[in-house]
């Protein structure tokens, strides 16, 4: 008689530092009744993972899931899955950390299910070939990544009903093949649909096994799944079906598989993840139109050409996404101090916090929020400044210290200046307009640059024709994540502008005369300058208790038609033993006709999210205007002295201004796609000063700003 085994292997993950809410959410509609489904099937065996920060909340909050979860292990129904403890991306980490990732997940695994653990969930499936390796040397046998991964090489379905053999340097490890077809009918399909579909697998001696590895969060977290799965019954019913028909189908754990049944061959897979993945990974405009050229063809049954067609490659988030790399970077330089500072005191000092700042939710963007979500992205920062405070303090044997480099951090083969010292840390890329890319608060772990750009996304290209409800999903109809089109409001398509540069700080704008707000905020401004973004020179000097860096650029101011020569310098100057910073701008009129315009200077923080909207505060001192909520666009003038209140980060700024300005206030808000739908989405604070000029040929004005950090009030 005709058999085929299912191998099901569920990955249930949450980021470092998502909000409580979102973990109890996802542990009552998801987590606690996939298990409940299983100790109500005892016939259903298969593979599970959890990753490390979602083991600890349970630990925590909801430890009696670990416990039933163990009598499931002991029982043998369930085989547990190992990883990187965080979650991380494993092929852009050190190795050395993928190494100590993968031991801490293992070790904890048979520390809580008593099972030491020989196959491993591979974040986001991101394969590189050089990955065999470092599986083999950190014990694990097998693991599972998506069938394009196969299809690339030229293995068509039928060769797919089974694992391979793969190896690096000679360390071999089993790799399944994971069904882009089961991942879109389960449990999105008919269960009967879905039973005649394994059915038709089936082959006489019984070898062949049809694998799958998702998300957990799709059984009750996605949107309508808790209806569909559970109120509905999809996962009963399932899963009824399935013992049902036990005479020629029968579930199996991927590594019990693995040990009783021989590999189909070997093979050697390129770079990839799952197919939407390495769509997102593509420039909005080629993302949109593989997206579209994909559809069309399947729509018009050529899978036969669809299943050649691989496009993206994840590692092209670094490039797309100038924030993600400078994050990346961040992390790699903070990798080498821990590194350090482990020899120097021979202890694991501050290596969790490293790998925390190495979860890789953050570290891309699709249809899930990813780098646009503040909260997760600040909180990347949060673990990696305290993993930097730890090692700095060991390297520096706890004594107060400050130093300067140039270095080429975020690896663009031109150098950045880095001002390093106890309270805090300035970038500064004299490539980019000698703007401030990352300022970190190092007592209150907050990098006050980690902002987001508005830029276009391919989903934008489809907001604009959509109705007022949004939603392509017809009633009573579940779909994935993948195939729904919704948004929240149904103006969002007026908020599409996109920036002309990134949102950096110390970013030195000329405008004419007459720009307003709303020019600036819809991108819709002019600049006479050429001084934002372009590149400037520079010296470090040391100052009493201190650095001052001395920033200079000769570049030009349009005039009607003539482009009049114009200088702009800036001195940041920076104390050992205090956080914040004195500016001194000197501008000069190096041209022999009078030149005007209004001279900017843009400022971009990142504040609290939540307090934002409800605790986040400023005061202009000269108005008197008492608090105001930060959340909205405001134009003030006379400005002389700022104060910004962050009570949930617990800190505050002042600013003052040796010459009053024009204030610009505005939340930074970017239109993102989440699997709720479209959506705005604050990404950080803008604050720029504006000083109106009219210089003489050869004359020089001048203005001094200084930051300082206080307590949060």
């Amino acid at each position: 008689m005709h058999s085929i085994s299912l191998g099901l292997a569920i990955h249930n993950h949450q980021p470092v530092d998502n909000f409580p809410e979102v973990f109890e959410k996802a542990y009552h509609d998801a987590y606690l009744p996939f298990v409940e489904a299983l100790e109500n099937h005892p016939r259903i065996r298969l593979s599970l993972h959890y990753s490390g920060c979602l083991l600890d909340w349970l630990r925590l909050n909801r430890s009696d899931l670990i416990r039933r979860i163990a009598r499931l292990a002991g029982r043998g129904q369930v085989e547990m899955m190992t990883g990187g403890y965080y979650e991380p991306i494993l092929p852009v980490i050190p190795d050395a950390d993928r190494l100590g990732q993968i031991a801490k997940l293992t070790s904890t695994i048979c520390g809580e299910f008593s099972q030491s653990p020989a196959g491993m969930w591979l974040a986001e499936r991101v394969w590189e070939p050089q990955l065999p390796a470092t599986l083999a040397r950190a014990g694990v046998e097998w693991t599972i990544v998506d069938d394009n991964h196969f299809h690339a090489v030229g293995l068509n379905q039928d060769q797919l009903l089974g694992y391979y053999v793969t190896e690096d340097e000679g360390f071999p490890v089993k790799v399944f093949v994971s069904s882009k077809d089961l991942r879109y009918s389960i449990p999105w399909h008919k269960v009967e649909d879905v039973i005649e579909n394994l059915k038709a697998l089936a082959s006489d001696d019984g070898r062949r096994i049809v694998a799958m590895g998702d998300d957990g969060e799709k059984f009750g977290l996605w949107p309508g799944t808790l209806k569909h799965c559970w109120e509905d019954g999809w996962v009963d019913r399932f899963f009824t079906a399935i013992e049902e028909n036990g005479s020629w189908l029968k579930t199996i754990p991927l590594g019990e598989y693995a040990r009783s049944n021989a590999p189909l061959g070997r093979v050697y897979l390129p770079t990839a993840s799952y197919s939407e993945m390495q769509e997102w990974s593509l420039p909005p405009s080629s993302s949109h139109e593989f997206h579209e050229m994909v559809k069309q063809l399947e729509q018009d049954g050529r899978r036969d050409i669809t299943e050649y067609m691989h496009a993206g490659f994840w590692r092209c988030f670094l490039a797309k996404y100038p924030e993600i790399n400078h994050m990346h970077k961040k992390m790699l330089r903070v990798h080498q101090k821990v590194r350090r500072a482990m020899v120097e005191t021979d202890s694991a000092l501050a290596l969790d916090e490293l790998w925390q700042g190495q979860c890789n939710c953050p570290y891309w963007h699709g249809v899930f929020g990813g780098v646009y979500l503040y909260h997760i992205r600040q909180g990347v920062y949060r673990h990696l400044i305290a993993a930097e405070n730890a090692a700095d303090a060991a390297l520096n044997k706890g004594q107060p210290w400050l130093e300067w480099t140039a270095s080429d951090f975020d690896g663009d083969a031109a150098d950045e200046l880095l001002i390093e010292g106890e309270m805090q840390n300035l970038c500064l890329d004299p490539d980019e307009g000698g703007a401030i890319v990352e300022w970190d608060l190092r007592t209150a772990g907050r990098n006050l640059s980690a902002v987001m750009t508005r830029r276009q996304e391919a989903y934008h290209l489809d907001i604009a024709g959509a109705t007022a409800s949004g939603s392509t999903v017809e009633q009573n109809e579940v779909k994935t994540i993948h195939e729904v089109f919704k948004v929240k409001q149904a103006d969002i398509d007026r908020y599409l502008h996109y920036d002309k540069n990134r949102r950096h700080s110390l970013v030195d704008h000329i405008f004419p005369a007459g720009t307003t707000i709303g020019d600036y905020v819809n991108s819709n401004y002019a600049e006479i300058g050429d001084f934002a973004g372009r590149p400037y020179s520079y010296a470090v000097d040391a100052a009493e208790d201190g650095l001052k860096l001395h920033l200079k650029r000769d570049g030009h101011i349009s005039a009607g038609d003539k482009r009049l020569p114009f200088r702009v310098e800036k001195d940041v100057a920076v104390q050992m033993s205090q956080e914040g910073m004195k500016v001194r701008y000197v501008l000069t009129n190096t041209s022999d006709a009078p030149v005007e315009g209004v001279f900017a200077s843009e400022w971009n923080l990142s504040l609290s999210e939540d307090g934002h909207n409800r605790h986040c505060s400023y005061v202009t001192s000269k108005q008197n205007q008492g608090r105001r909520k930060l959340e909205a666009t405001q134009d003030v003038a006379d400005v002389e002295d700022l104060y910004l209140n962050d009570p949930d980060a617990g800190f505050a700024l002042s600013l003052s201004m040796s010459q009053p300005a024009r204030l610009w206030r505005l939340p930074i808000q970017a239109v993102t796609n989440s699997e709720d739908g479209f959506e705005l989405t604050y990404q950080g604070s803008c604050i720029i000063l504006g000083w109106a000029i009219k210089l003489n040929p050869h004359e020089v004005w001048e203005t001094t700003l200084e930051w300082g950090e206080l307590a949060a009030v």
